[in-house]
């Protein structure tokens, strides 16, 4: 939301008008207009342009941190980690962007040159995701260097796209102008919208290299900011170019800095004090900008508390997106890949916007409550705070499902009597198990081994038909095991193998074979996948399968090929299939669900992101449009980069507490949420004690004010040097 809060900044800015550049200027020349309209033909290249740099940007990054999980096999902390230090570098290097185009390089030429660099950085990144390129180690290093670029790139270019779609209108257009800027504004969206919901598709659905196909989920951003670049250049003999006019930015940076180094250096008691300590920079600067300076650090100071919010808004991308992942998608007529959850955001927005400003601020007007833009933006921290307690709910919910945590000295087991007859397991020194299990009967939950150290030899008892085997199995810690008990040759025999110890990761499902025929058989679940188990009750490797109905397998032995109905496998659910018998064309086969699958609806996160959404149109719209209010024209840039600064620092928080902190994943969004509503209550606090002003009364009150005259200074340290 932070860039589309830069269209709110620009349109503001060209509306209050910028000053003409000093020095000698070729007149630029009127572009061509649209269909005999006010409308400049260059804008339609910089909306169309637009459209595809978003459509690029928020595609990527939508499946960013499933690629960290999935192709790198990082944990998720770490992937969360690194997807937020990619969304703050992102949000710091729009101060370099505007540098480069307002003191150097002008915005058509700063556009154009880290477009370039954004590009290289997309087709790095979509060859660091083709799996047969190298090892791990290289797709890391080519992933973090595109990721590098792309921030490069993108934040560079975030404050210069606007701007310089404003600069295409004539002064007396200003009507147009605003309604161009609503124009951008929906390409943002747009873009935001159609590629959240399409590249998971292509990430998902579509296989490459035998596997979930990111380099197609890269290779189409990539591919779109191409065509970004390639529509951009197409417009340039329309376009009006403005030369740079200096940055604001550095000088008040330069401001601050000069008046910061002048006290420090004039701590004598003989010299007299003065009104502000931003007066300590009028023996070099203007009282003018000295009195806008002033201004502009008493809304930066509300900005203090604001990167709170930001900390729990952009992991939609990351904590919320793999909390999808572990729960049922199934919509009945449509299945949801989990991170296609992230294009609700910009879909509500574009839904709550004119609700807002038409529906609800109207009517809270009309019952006399003074909704200010302070309490706005309170109402916005607290529904973003409501929103993760809602996720630390549905996070709890979850859990119910999950394989329980193994601590050390213990180990789960179950036990599958595949014998004709029921089996009375008996297990040393443990106190499990004490009905028969009968004959293929489903486990209904895995039972604790208590052992004696980090392995335990363990005395199993088997006592069938009158008839008692004993077997011994070594154990060890933090494992999960599961005996099986078939008929050999006549008699009774088990065998210990070895389980998952937690859900198939990302809402896959595992399934394993166990071939009870006396004929070695193989497998095939899909066109892609097969397996080969031996004879007399060999076990397979677990397979990794998408959620699905498998209902035209093959199973080919020695007699034949046969048909093979595995029926569904759901999400984050773990099986043993057991092939028992041929029967016609068919293969007779048990199935037992040794991990429940995912039962939590994935729509129990659309409350989350109803309130989150709500919340960023109470708090980023009425926060910037409010500081905007409280500035002088010539320092909204300066206010833009102060607010994107607040998304940046909002990210490298949650990227110090997912490394710095771990812990449960519900307990880390209580945590955020406290860490909010404490945040809420001083932001609230500062808000009440702040007076709102008119930026123009206050600036003639400051052209009032005396300060100390240069004549007076001649004590100060400062006058040794030459200003």
């Amino acid at each position: 939301m932070a860039e589309k809060d830069g269209v709110l900044q620009a349109a503001k800015e060209a509306q209050a008008g910028d000053d003409p550049p000093k020095g000698d200027f070729p007149v630029q020349k009127k572009s061509p207009k649209l269909c005999g309209s006010n409308y400049p033909l260059s804008i339609a290249f910089i909306v169309v342009n637009e459209f595809c740099e978003r459509f690029s940007y928020y595609g990527m990054r939508a499946v960013l941190t499933l690629y960290f999980i999935s192709f790198f096999h990082w944990d998720e902390n770490l992937s969360t980690a690194v997807y937020h230090a990619f969304s703050a570098l992102c949000y710091f290097t729009p101060v370099i962007g505007a540098i480069m185009a307002d003191s150097w390089l002008g915005k058509y030429k700063t556009i154009i040159y880290l477009s370039i660099v954004y590009v290289v950085g997309h087709l790095i990144k979509s060859v660091g995701a083709i799996p047969s390129l190298g090892n791990q180690a290289v797709h890391v290093v080519l992933s973090m260097v595109g990721l590098f670029l792309i921030a490069l790139g993108t934040g560079g270019i975030k404050p210069c796209v606007s701007a310089f779609g404003g600069d295409q209108f004539e002064e007396e257009h200003t009507s147009e102008r605003s309604k161009f800027f609503s124009v951008f504004y929906l390409s943002i969206n747009a873009g935001s919208l159609i590629s959240t919901f399409v590249t998971p598709v292509l990430r998902g659905d579509v296989k490459c290299f035998g596997e979930d196909c990111y380099a197609l989920a890269f290779g189409v951003p990539a591919a779109l900011m191409v065509l970004a670049l390639v529509v951009f250049i197409a417009g340039s003999g329309l376009y009006r170019k403005m030369p740079p006019q200096g940055n604001v930015l550095l000088e008040v940076c330069k401001c601050i800095g000069f008046a910061i180094k002048n006290r420090l250096k004039n701590r004598s008691h003989h010299i007299p004090k003065r009104d502000h300590w931003l007066d300590w920079a009028s023996e070099k600067y203007s009282k003018q900008l000295i009195g806008e300076v002033k201004m502009v650090t008493r809304v930066l100071f509300l900005f203090i508390p604001l990167p709170m919010f930001w900390a729990l808004f952009d992991q939609q991308g990351s904590r919320w997106t793999l909390q999808a992942t572990k729960m049922n998608a199934d919509f009945g007529i449509y299945v949801l890949q989990p991170d296609q959850m992230q294009f609700l955001n910009p879909l509500l927005i574009l839904v709550f916007i004119p609700i807002f400003d038409l529906g609800l601020y109207p009517l809270i007007s009309m019952c006399k409550f003074n909704f200010t833009p302070i309490k706005k933006m309170a109402t916005g921290m607290i529904l973003a705070g409501m929103a993760f307690g809602l996720a630390a709910i549905v996070e709890v919910k979850i859990n119910e499902t999950d394989m329980p945590q193994l601590v050390p000295k213990e180990s789960l087991i179950q036990v599958l009597n595949l014998a004709k007859n029921p089996v009375q397991v008996t297990i040393q020194d443990q106190d499990l198990f004490q009905q028969p299990v009968e004959a293929f009967q489903n486990p209904a939950e895995y039972s604790n081994l208590i052992l004696n150290g980090e392995q335990q030899n363990l005395h199993f008892i088997l006592q069938h038909q009158g008839s008692s085997l004993t077997f011994n199995y070594t154990v060890k810690e933090k494992s999960v095991y599961s005996l099986i008990v078939f008929e050999a040759e006549g008699s009774l025999s088990s065998r210990l193998i070895t389980d998952l110890k937690a859900k198939p990761e990302n809402g896959l499902a595992a399934v394993r074979f166990i071939n009870g025929l006396s004929q070695d058989v193989n497998l095939t679940i899909d066109s892609k996948q097969f397996v080969a188990v031996q004879k007399n009750y060999g076990v397979s490797e677990y397979l990794l399968l998408e959620r699905d109905k498998y209902n035209n397998g093959k199973c080919i032995t020695e007699m034949g090929e046969f048909t093979l109905d595995l029926g569904l496998l759901d999400f984050g659910a773990s099986y043993t299939v057991v092939v028992t018998n041929v029967s016609g064309d068919a293969v007779k086969t048990w199935k037992s669900e040794d991990i429940k699958a995912n039962s939590v609806h994935m729509a129990w996160q659309l409350p989350q992101y109803l309130l989150i959404s709500a919340g960023e149109v109470m708090f980023s719209i009425t926060g910037l449009a409010f500081s905007y209010s409280q500035s002088p024209a010539s320092m909204k840039s300066v206010l833009q980069a102060g607010w994107l600064l607040t998304v940046a620092v909002g990210n490298t928080l949650v990227l110090v507490v997912a490394q710095a902190a771990p812990m449960a994943q519900w307990a880390e969004f209580v945590l955020f949420t406290v860490l909010l509503f404490a945040v809420c209550i001083i932001f609230s606090i500062m808000g009440y004690f702040y007076v709102s002003v008119d930026p123009e009364d206050l600036q003639e009150k400051e052209e009032k004010t005396e300060t100390p005259s240069r004549g007076n200074m001649i004590s100060l340290v400062t006058q040794k040097t030459k200003l």
